[in-house]
């Protein structure tokens, strides 16, 4: 939203945007330069230009869909940062970071930061048991135990859960953690909190509104607004963005 841009959320774009960096790229060139013109391939195949306000050129990948994901590449994962040392990890990051935001351990300082959360405090049994009355698709959590080499909650134990997807297709990881977090605060209320700034060189802002970008969303988590209807009211916005991202899409 406006006034809310920052380091991590530079343009107005879905946390799962399903676009490769290239047409990441290529998508923010346009929107720069007004929104005119199309990616146009070399002859020769090795290089797409993609006119906007910059000169871009992006190298195009061989043998890449669209439907595919990672491990259908038949390559081995490299760590695109300490923290995410799985492919697992990618999957629910765009939900699970969000995390950052609060003061509930998002699983740094144990082997699968984002899949691993919790706190000290943090009833098991009774956020699994509101959890689950959702029936979110996809996903299921396991009880866990842990206890942080360092970051949040260092040296102590913490409760929680480790996050499994069990169908990539159905999986809303935004959603998911967005439930989540209401569902602890629900019943946590007097030991959660928002993280103070500063966050990712913003010192005006919560950490959280940094990483939503909305502001509103904070405010429907913390009154126990439904959901649902939150993600309803985000589909507009969503095709929009889907059909102005045809522009620059590279692959099929």
């Amino acid at each position: 939203r406006p006034g809310y841009t920052s380091f991590v959320g530079l343009y107005p774009v879905p946390m799962r945007h399903g676009l490769t960096l290239g047409e990441l790229a290529a998508l923010v060139n346009l929107r720069m330069a007004g929104g005119a013109g199309r990616p146009v391939g070399r002859r020769d195949g090795t290089r797409v230009r993609c006119p906007g306000r910059c000169e871009l050129s992006v190298v195009p990948m061989e043998g890449w869909r669209r439907r595919m994901l990672f491990p259908d590449a038949g390559l081995p994962w490299v760590l695109p940062s300490p923290n995410m040392p799985t492919f697992d990890t990618a999957v629910v990051y765009p939900g699970q970071v969000l995390l950052e935001g609060t003061n509930l351990s998002e699983g740094r300082g144990t082997t699968r930061p984002f899949e691993i959360f919790g706190a000290p405090w943090v009833d098991i049994l009774r956020v699994r048991s509101r959890f689950e009355r959702r029936r979110l698709r996809g996903v299921v959590l396991r009880d866990h135990s842990f206890e942080p080499t360092f970051h949040k909650w260092a040296g102590q134990v913490c409760h929680g859960f480790q996050i499994h997807v069990t169908d990539g297709p159905a999986f809303r990881p935004y959603l998911t953690t967005l439930a989540l977090v209401q569902d602890i605060i629900a019943e946590h209320r007097a030991h959660f909190a928002w993280k103070e700034p500063p966050y990712e060189y913003v010192t005006d802002r919560l950490p959280i509104d940094v990483l939503l970008g909305d502001p509103a969303v904070r405010d429907a988590l913390e009154s126990g607004a439904d959901l649902r209807a939150l993600e309803r009211s985000w589909r507009g916005e969503i095709e929009a963005f889907r059909k102005e991202s045809l522009a620059v899409r590279l692959y099929r």
